[in-house]
């Protein structure tokens, strides 16, 4: 039923309303979604989050008339990723929230002929259900099966079709006799839109540590840049002067010329022995400081009081 020109207007301004007043969105699909699951995705939403979905050409028109406005915004770069069924999921609170909320909504469903698999599928051992007039049918599939306690029973795990593999009829037939629904379908996050930059969605499960090592090897490959184009920068000083040391080290060495940053390396070239007596100082300070601290425990005083000592008399008596 085609909208009207009143539905259209309404949908333009909400749409323009949430692309100004949010800054973060999903960009979700919502392939094999049916409309109650999409009600209580809804619902599961309410007050963190608006679901927007609508025909691609209204969202493009949307999006130029927002564009249009407001040039230069981000939010073009949104502009190649409508397309097929997509929809935006505007919010503004903790993304990893929202995102687990979206993937939670999920539903069981059968594999219907001629659907493409979106995952791996295996039939499970164990009694069918089925009455062992049924063994042919099992025989056809290549399926190893016994009849256990008057019903076919399959002997092991059995593979039946890859992800991205389209379901052939006498696939579906097998999964619907064994009441196997082996897909679940949702809304699937395809990117994720945060103040200026879309990237994919693996981005948000990047803790603290991750983030710190891909910085980390960023500055390496900086660092390597820098030495080998013999540009300094700030992630190449330090091997610089490094390498800097290292050179006049070795041209003091070859000299025999000492200076006070490399003598000590003359005076160990000299007589090596010198030096034993330090590393096993060093080596003796590591292991104290490793070594745990054992509090001594105070003696106690024995009391020698001299009345005690040539009588029995507590008052002390004559003597």
């Amino acid at each position: 039923m085609p909208l009207t020109r009143e539905k259209k207007d309404a949908y333009f301004v909400k749409i323009a309303e949430y692309l100004n007043n949010y800054s973060r969105l999903f960009l979700v699909t919502a392939d094999n979604v049916g409309s109650r699951q999409m009600a209580n995705i809804r619902i599961s939403l309410r007050g963190k989050a608006e679901v927007l979905f609508g025909k691609n050409t209204m969202m493009r028109r949307a999006l130029r008339l927002f564009l249009a406005e407001n040039k230069g915004h981000p939010f073009e770069k949104l502009m190649p990723k409508i397309q097929g069924n997509i929809g935006f999921v505007f919010c503004d609170g903790e993304m990893t929230e929202i995102r687990d909320l979206l993937t939670a909504n999920v539903v069981p469903a059968p594999a219907r002929s001629g659907a493409i698999a979106p995952c791996n599928v295996y039939v499970p051992p164990g009694p069918t259900g089925c009455d062992p007039g049924q063994t042919g049918y099992f025989q056809a599939m290549n399926i190893g099966t016994k009849i256990v306690k008057g019903q076919i029973e399959i002997v092991s795990e059995v593979f039946l079709f890859a992800k991205g593999d389209i379901v052939n009829p006498g696939q579906a037939a097998l999964l619907q006799k064994l009441d196997i629904q082996p897909f679940s379908y949702g809304l699937k996050i395809d990117s994720v839109y945060d103040n200026g930059s879309v990237f994919a969605p693996e981005v948000l499960d990047l803790g603290e540590d991750d983030l710190a090592a891909k910085f980390i090897q960023a500055v390496r490959k900086v660092a390597a840049v820098s030495l080998a184009l013999e540009f300094p920068t700030m992630a190449s000083l330090r091997f610089s002067i490094a390498n800097a040391f290292v050179k006049v080290l070795a041209l003091s060495l070859e000299s025999g010329v000492a200076q006070e940053s490399t003598q000590i390396y003359h005076d160990y070239l000299a007589d090596p022995s010198k030096f034993a007596g330090m590393a096993a100082a060093a080596t003796a300070g590591d292991a104290a400081e490793a070594a745990p601290e054992v509090e001594e425990e105070p003696e106690e005083e024995v009391s020698m009081g001299s009345g005690n000592l040539f009588g029995d008399d507590e008052d002390g008596g004559d003597y």
